[in-house]
């Protein structure tokens, strides 16, 4: 394979037997790019502001996580956190089994440039850069050269159903058009996990389910994302939803089915042994 095409996403890897996160999703059978453990943010002021409250959660390779709350339920600043662009007041943030407080700044850049890559509401495009220069420009940080960026820029800006408009500039784009170049600088270098914050708030609802699908299909082709929402219909559309109120997790259907369906006792019957229990339903 020519060194200059767009490196593969990362396979996923056996997951350690001694993982102490039994809330990672099991379903793809990937190795954990993102671990929280008891994380607590603090703002000073007066009185300070607890934003979370030691929050575990964990996500494996391949998998499309939504994690919804209302606003101030603490879930952007989870995404600060996971993303390495905040440090926790304690607790523990691991990105690829890193675990971000031994890293310098500097280091952090480069865990962020190899390895996450970031959606946001409003874009953050450059309206005087053509639409391959902007996606391009992101991996100015990951040591790869001008031609190989390009390159990566091209395929991943096809990726998404823009092969056709690499010299339009974003003014000359609709908002879901604008959200589709920044989800393909997002994915341009391949990283280990994808982070959307409100990706589809800025765009009208019938927009919105088109990105919703694109990431859908993205994942389907080996991403790992986490969406954060506000929106309930949106993270219904994840396999896993992860809840957040008052900056605690308040459920996580990964959690759930680990657990398992509940055992059924068998009816009781005084005339012989017990019958055998019922065998549950399947799970989803």
């Amino acid at each position: 394979m020519s060194p200059h095409l767009p490196p593969a996403w990362p396979q996923a890897t056996a997951p350690d037997a001694a993982s102490p996160h039994p809330g990672a999703s099991p379903r793809r059978g990937g190795g954990l790019v993102l671990e929280l453990q008891t994380v607590t943010k603090i703002y000073p002021g007066t009185p300070p502001v607890t934003a979370l409250a030691g929050v575990s959660l964990a996500v494996a390779a391949g998998e499309l996580v939504g994690v919804v709350g209302p606003s101030g339920s603490g879930k952007t600043t989870l995404l600060h956190l996971a993303g390495t662009l905040d440090r926790p007041t304690s607790g523990t943030v691991r990105v690829t089994g890193l675990d971000a407080s031994t890293l310098t700044d500097r280091e952090l850049s480069g865990l962020r440039a190899a390895s996450i890559g970031f959606v946001f509401q409003q874009f953050f495009l450059n309206e005087h850069q053509s639409v391959l220069g902007n996606v391009a420009d992101g991996l100015l940080y990951a040591g790869v050269g001008a031609a190989e960026r390009r390159e990566r820029a091209a395929a991943s800006l096809a990726r998404v159903g823009l092969g056709g408009r690499l010299g339009a500039r974003p003014t000359q784009l609709s908002g879901g058009q604008r959200q589709r170049v920044a989800i393909a600088r997002a994915l341009a270098g391949a990283p280990a996990i994808v982070l959307a914050d409100e990706p589809t708030g800025n765009l009208d609802s019938a927009t919105g389910q088109s990105i919703l699908a694109l990431l859908e299909d993205l994942h389907a082709g080996g991403a790992t994302i986490v969406v954060i929402t506000h929106d309930q219909v949106i993270a219904a559309h994840m396999p896993r939803q992860i809840h957040m109120l008052d900056g605690q997790i308040t459920s996580d259907t990964a959690a759930t089915a680990a657990r398992g369906p509940a055992s059924i006792p068998a009816p009781a019957n005084p005339r012989g042994p017990a019958a055998s229990p019922p065998r549950p339903g399947g799970f989803s």
